[in-house]
């Protein structure tokens, strides 16, 4: 029996098959675009906290490194809140090099590390310039708070007068409002804790 028809579709199913898939082409690259914008977020991300984890090692084991000093040369720590002065052995020098260095936020809301090699006799010379290190850039502003150790127990304290190393230290990265980045305080101890030499 032939009713004249040929086997085929119509033009009305083949629009409604385009409809389909123009929905599921849409719907596809929807899916890809978003995917694509949380990679890059995660990946902006990945980079902010790396680079915090980097400045948190870094200000530990300078802290760690500070020079306690001896009988006939104290140690040259002095620290205000918004800005931590003190000598400190230099990680990548083998004899036991140190360094006067300065942690504090630049004008440009950079976390800097200016510092010159230290001298432990008097300077018959001008310094040279110092070197200074970015840290960390767009930074609110830094806090620092100083351990000092009592018969009672002790307490922070805003201010660090020099005579000895503080029992901790601990730094407060604030970042500018509107910047989602946050870090917890960094809490770091000096090794040696005071002059016996």
């Amino acid at each position: 029996m032939n009713t004249g028809r040929t086997a085929g579709f119509t033009l009305l199913e083949i629009l409604v098959a385009l409809v389909v898939l123009g929905f599921l082409m849409v719907g596809l690259s929807q899916g890809v675009r978003f995917g694509l914008t949380a990679w890059g977020m995660q990946e902006r991300l990945i980079n902010q906290r790396g680079d915090l984890d980097a400045v948190d090692r870094a200000l530990r084991q300078l802290v760690a490194r500070m020079d306690p000093g001896t009988r006939a040369d104290p140690p040259r720590v002095a620290g205000t809140q918004a800005e931590f002065a003190f000598t400190a052995a230099l990680p990548s020098v083998a004899d036991g090099g140190s360094a006067d260095m300065l942690l504090t936020v630049d004008p440009a809301h950079r976390f800097v590390l200016r510092w010159l090699p230290h001298l432990h006799a008097r300077r018959t010379t001008p310094p040279p310039p110092p070197r200074v290190e970015t840290l960390l850039e767009g930074v609110g502003r830094v806090r620092f708070a100083y351990w000092r150790p009592s018969a009672a127990g002790g307490g922070w304290v805003g201010a660090w007068d020099g005579k000895s190393l503080p029992g901790l230290v601990r730094i407060q990265i604030v970042f500018p409002e509107g910047d989602r980045r946050h870090w917890p305080d960094i809490v770091a101890a000096p090794l040696r804790t005071g002059p016996d030499r």
